[in-house]
């Protein structure tokens, strides 16, 4: 799995135009599940990003977690991060999870978070065509990838 985590002032997810999920200062979270990816995965993830220390202490420095700041987060799943772009200019997506393992993992880590931050996790709609909109405090964007966790 890969999470693109943005600390954001503000995020919000409309399909159709409404407003399907929406956060002030916290974290918006696109959330890519490959083939292969396990509850495992999620629950590191989900841990890691509970524990990320990227808001600023009294010094100004990036030392507190979004539970030490309560934050919000704002989850979106977006198979575009599973992409390979070795060959040629146009991505490959076949590394994507399909469905059936896509969304349980997409929405247990939903559910993860919810449990260790003790507040909801904002969601966008699966498989909707979605328009995010956000502000990027800081900026301050984070990769992980569960692969690359040892």
């Amino acid at each position: 799995m890969r999470l693109v985590i943005q600390r954001v002032s503000e995020a919000a997810v409309r399909v159709d135009g409404e407003v399907v999920g929406e956060i002030r200062r916290g974290f918006m979270v696109l959330v890519g599940v490959e083939h292969g990816d396990t509850e495992a995965d999620v629950d590191w993830l989900a841990a890691k990003t509970a524990g990320l220390r990227v808001f600023d202490d009294e010094a100004g420095v990036m030392n507190r977690s979004i539970a030490d700041v309560g934050g919000e987060v704002l989850a979106v799943s977006q198979f575009t991060l599973t992409a390979s772009t070795r060959k040629g200019n146009r991505p490959s997506y076949i590394r994507a999870a399909g469905h059936d393992v896509a969304v349980p993992l997409y929405e247990s880590y939903c559910r993860k978070l919810e449990t260790l931050l003790g507040r909801p996790t904002r969601q966008g709609r699966f498989g909707a065509d979605m328009k995010v909109s956000l502000v990027n405090d800081g900026p301050v964007t984070i990769i992980i990838d569960s692969k690359l966790r040892e």
